[in-house]
């Protein structure tokens, strides 16, 4: 059986891996990569 519990630790598991995994980078990889996102062209909202 398949608790909330369970499932909460597995997300605590992948939320630590995924900030350790980030803290990894080098800080100039992680600006280019920052750029690049704030860089992406604005699509208009359709209405």
């Amino acid at each position: 059986m398949y608790t909330i519990e369970m499932a909460y630790a597995h997300m605590r598991q992948l939320q630590e891996l995924a900030n350790r995994s980030r803290t990894d980078q080098p800080a100039a990889a992680q600006r280019l990569h920052e750029s690049r996102e704030t860089r992406k062209p604005r699509t208009a909202k359709k209405r």
